[in-house]
């Protein structure tokens, strides 16, 4: 089946799945890769410019949370549903969902950027302390949510991209924008010939322009067409009933930041960087998770709307396998070398003034093969359409787990509020798995293909 649009997804229903995930994983592993090297790279500049603006990333970090949840749950959406078209023989309507992903994107774009305008020295004061720091923060976020349209216009696009199988002009235009990204920081904020010195907000006119330059790219084939205006209504629907679940579990992402930064500013501004990195640092090793996740999501929605759950289920059991075998090889690697050896000279002080370099790194390691189950379970109910059981396993490892139990071991020793991760994650991938195989034996099984 080929649209005009040159999508060609019948291998999703035909070719051997290790091959598919061989085939679409690769170039989005390498853009999460490259993007990962950005934000370590753009944390180090930073930080050799000023420690409070070092801070200012990590309080606004949860701000950008926001709009990765609000662009790529809608771009997710998007795809879930355009997948299923494709899968149907409507590429017509597929291109219509395209359409109306681009103009949802520019609406919520719209009133992010207003609403960031008014409260953002609000939100700076609940996680900062020092002037140079709140300052720092209200200058950085203000330019990055403002400019963040770039943003979200890449990550509905992205997403389009990905519906139809290409997964190698997202990886172009993500490594376009961080490369862009990671060139210009060091002109904007120390001021190289004739650019003036920018400090924090040199870096964060490279976001944005990092940002735009990668969507500049996915809007060849991505913008897609609008629907007619008495149809729109329903396309909406479709949009955010298949990406509700995914917003709200970014957004949820984002709130229990916003509330460990509020714990730990309780002792001080670097304790709030060190968690800011922290995350920055995981995504490096959650890579292959990560591009898993975004991979599988066409695929199963695209063989589930076939009735094709036999392959769906062979597509969950070659990605938990998959990721396992690489996890297991790498809880040792962390304890090497994360944090210490890849972080900025900074963090590194950071996390040996706070006494917790051994504990940070043990229970970075222990929490990737719980980490597993916790984050590619929920993905899988998300492309069948359930959102409601997606949606209660990320509540409940973000906001019932990691936050009671962060907040209870912070006081008995700061030291000790990085085991509330792995806990979490151990807590909710057993859950998950539960509730997986409840799924499989209750609605697949009665008529697997």
């Amino acid at each position: 089946m080929k649209s005009k649009a040159g999508t060609d997804t019948e291998f999703f229903r035909t070719e051997k799945i290790p091959k598919i995930l061989l085939q679409i994983a690769p170039p989005v592993m390498l853009a999460q890769l490259i993007q990962a090297m950005y934000n370590i790279v753009d944390s180090f500049f930073v930080g050799k410019y000023s420690e409070s603006a070092l801070t200012a990333l990590s309080v606004i970090y949860p701000l950008q949370l926001i709009i990765i949840a609000l662009a790529v749950g809608t771009g997710v959406g998007v795809n879930t549903y355009m997948a299923r078209l494709y899968a149907q023989k409507m590429p017509g309507q597929a291109e219509e969902t395209a359409g109306t992903g681009t103009l949802l994107a520019l609406g919520t774009w719209f009133i992010f950027a207003i609403f960031s305008i008014f409260c953002m020295r609000p939100y700076v004061l609940t996680s900062a302390n020092t002037p140079e720091a709140i300052e720092s923060a209200v200058i950085y976020g203000q330019i990055v949510c403002i400019g963040s349209i770039g943003a979200f216009l890449e990550g509905n696009w992205t997403k389009v991209h990905q519906s139809r199988g290409n997964m190698h002009r997202p990886m172009v235009a993500q490594t376009v924008g961080a490369l862009t990204n990671i060139v210009l920081d060091p002109i904007l904020i120390f001021g190289l010939g004739p650019v003036p010195e920018l400090g924090v907000a040199g870096a964060a006119y490279a976001t944005v322009c990092g940002q735009v330059a990668a969507a500049v790219i996915t809007s060849f084939g991505g913008v897609g067409r609008l629907p007619e205006r008495t149809k729109m209504p329903l396309y909406i629907k479709q949009i955010y009933w298949f990406g509700y679940a995914s917003i709200i579990m970014q957004a949820l992402f984002t709130v229990y930041i916003v509330i460990l930064n509020a714990i730990l500013a309780g002792f001080s501004d670097s304790a709030v960087t060190v968690l800011g990195l922290y995350y920055k640092m995981q995504t490096f090793f959650f890579i292959p998770l990560m591009g898993l996740q975004t991979c599988i999501v066409p695929v199963l929605s695209f063989n589930y709307a076939t009735k094709s759950y036999a392959r769906c289920r062979e597509i969950m059991r070659d990605s938990y396998g998959f990721s396992l075998c690489v996890y297991a090889g790498r809880c040792d690697a962390a304890s090497f070398f994360f944090p210490v050896a890849a972080a900025p000279g900074f963090f590194q002080r950071a996390v040996r003034s706070s006494r917790s370099e051994k504990l940070h790194s043990l229970s970075s390691g222990s929490s990737f093969i719980p980490a597993v189950f916790s984050l590619m379970t929920p993905v899988f109910f998300q492309a069948i359409g359930n959102g409601k059981i997606s949606l209660f396993l990320s509540v409940m490892r973000q906001i019932c787990c990691l936050i009671p139990i962060f907040w209870l071991l912070s006081l008995i020793d700061l030291r000790f509020t990085w085991f509330a991760f792995p806990i979490s994650e151990v807590l909710v991938g057993v859950t998950g798995i539960v509730l997986y195989y409840k799924e499989i034996k209750r609605d697949f099984d009665k008529g697997a293909t």
